[in-house]
């Protein structure tokens, strides 16, 4: 199978390598795929690229390797205009089924950040649709892509993956925020900081209806970019009170060391004592100084402990599952791989039977020539025997062929058979 992945993901690779290493937008990876095609033609190839990985694959049909290892990270290197030595440890390789198997984890929520996330899926059919769009993806390309969305589909079909929240800011939003507040359209939010975890927190907000916000940050232009990619707006540190006291919902996230929400911050703000007002400290330390939840009884508080033991209740309910769905992964993995190397096998399985019947009919009519005063019945005998003895001298390399096809790995068999049985 000439299929390899190279990846660097939350896992195993820096922020700051992930960043670099990323396709920003849609036309980057339409001339990645440019690119490549120029270096290796007739590869296939196929970016998937988000906030928590980037990856590579790439595969070419018939015998010829895809590029390796070294050509991907000059690739990246040059793309990136980033010197090798600064990620190349960082990225990994898989290939063969192993790629197989990695595709299809991060295409069901395994492997991601959040384990059993739906986002992931799209973007991993958004890859594959801007490889097409790129005339960069092909038969392997196809196939693969399409058995990943149906093995992401079956997971959520059969397994229950994805019920629960796991990170910190989908916990802090989609639970604690929700037993604050039935609706969020008209909700106002500041967020504190400018962050990873601000962003993340942001997108959760906006997918429950959030429309009005503001992001204070110490560095207003990092608040205005952050705002804007979310459609709010961003602010001086030193507007922090005024937008406090007009908002239903804090969300603090700034990686200071001691808190920038005080007690007296709150208090100062709380013009309405009776409007419910929520506090979501996701610093380590904290953002917020905990005497805040004393303010009055409208004032809710949920810090990083609180968030951290939900998500890890959630973890418990879902290992089960995330067992489970590995199970449905190498299934799936092992089908795929088989079905591949039945393809590349089919052909000279056909043509060994054919070439060998060839023989045994010719020498048949040569034999039946020498004998013109030979029943029928002593023919078809003879036709039978011949036919035995042509299916006993099959059986050992077909059913070798078949074997290693199951183990994945007929390439070297095949070539073999060829030379000894002169096929082309």
């Amino acid at each position: 199978m000439n299929l390899s992945v190279v990846y660097c993901t939350y896992r195993d690779a820096k922020l700051d390598v992930r960043e670099r290493l990323s396709f920003a937008s849609d036309e980057d990876v339409l001339r990645a795929h440019a690119e490549l095609s120029r270096r290796h033609p007739g590869c296939e190839h196929v970016v998937v690229s988000t906030c928590n990985r980037v990856e590579l694959y790439v595969a070419r049909p018939g015998e010829d390797p895809p590029p390796n290892h070294a050509d991907l990270v000059s690739f990246l290197s040059e793309f990136h205009d980033l010197p090798a030595p600064d990620f190349a440890e960082e990225l990994l390789r898989a290939e063969g089924p192993d790629a197989v198997r990695h595709l299809f984890e991060v295409a069901a929520g395994i492997d991601s950040m959040v384990v059993g996330e739906s986002q992931i899926v799209q973007q991993v059919k958004k890859a594959y649709d801007l490889s097409t769009r790129g005339d960069a993806s092909g038969p392997v390309t196809h196939s693969l892509f399409q058995r990943a969305l149906r093995v992401a589909s079956r997971v959520r079909a059969e397994t229950r993956i994805g019920d629960g929240r796991l990170s910190v800011a989908s916990v802090a939003v989609g639970e604690f925020a929700k037993l604050i507040f039935d609706r969020f359209a008209d909700k106002r939010v500041l967020v504190l900081g400018a962050g990873e975890m601000a962003r993340e927190t942001l997108q959760y907000l906006k997918a429950e209806g959030v429309r009005q916000l503001t992001v204070a940050n110490r560095t207003r232009e990092r608040a205005e970019a952050t705002a804007a990619e979310f459609g709010g707006r961003g602010v001086d540190w030193a507007c922090m009170p005024a937008s406090l006291a007009a908002s239903d919902i804090v969300v603090a996230a700034t990686g200071s060391p001691v808190p920038v929400l005080t007690a007296d911050h709150v208090r100062a703000a709380r013009l309405s004592p009776e409007r419910p007002l929520l506090l979501l400290d996701l610093g380590t330390p904290r953002d917020i100084d905990p005497a805040a939840a004393a303010v009055d009884d409208a004032v809710f508080l949920y810090n990083v402990d609180d968030l951290e033991a939900a998500c890890e209740r959630n973890r418990r309910k879902r290992r089960k599952e995330i067992d489970r769905a590995r199970g449905i992964v190498a299934e799936e993995t092992e089908r795929f791989a088989q079905d591949v190397y039945h393809r590349a096998t089919g052909p000279i399985v056909k043509q060994l039977r054919e070439t060998w019947s060839g023989v045994a009919e010719a020498e048949l009519e040569a034999l039946f020539r020498r004998l013109p005063d030979a029943s029928e019945q002593d023919r078809e005998a003879i036709r039978r025997s011949v036919h035995r003895i042509t299916q006993r001298l099959l059986h050992p390399p077909l059913e070798a062929i078949r074997e290693e096809a199951q183990e994945g790995t007929p390439d070297g068999l095949l070539d073999a058979v060829r030379r000894l049985f002169g096929l082309r």
